[in-house]
C-alpha cells in the first residue's frame, strides 16, 4: 500500500509544469543548469512574474543528448 509520502512524491514527479527550483531537483541538477537548458528547449512559460516549465518538452529535448 502506498504512504501519503509515496503518493505526494508521484504526484509531484508526474507534474505536466513546475516552476525552476522544482524542476531542478527533479532533474537532480543545479538551479541555473536547469534555467539554462529549459530556455534552450523552449520549455518555458512566462505569465508575469511566474515561469514555468513544461516537463514534457524538457524530456523530449533531453533525450537528443542520450549516449
Amino acid at each position: 500500500m502506498e504512504t501519503h509520502n509515496q503518493s505526494i512524491k508521484n504526484k509531484q514527479l508526474s507534474r505536466k509544469f513546475v516552476r525552476y527550483k522544482e524542476g531542478a531537483e527533479m532533474y537532480g541538477m543545479g538551479l541555473s543548469k536547469f534555467q539554462e537548458i529549459a530556455k534552450e528547449a523552449r520549455a518555458t512559460y512566462k505569465i508575469n512574474q511566474l515561469v514555468l516549465v513544461n516537463t514534457e518538452i524538457l524530456d523530449e529535448f533531453l533525450e537528443l543528448y542520450r549516449e
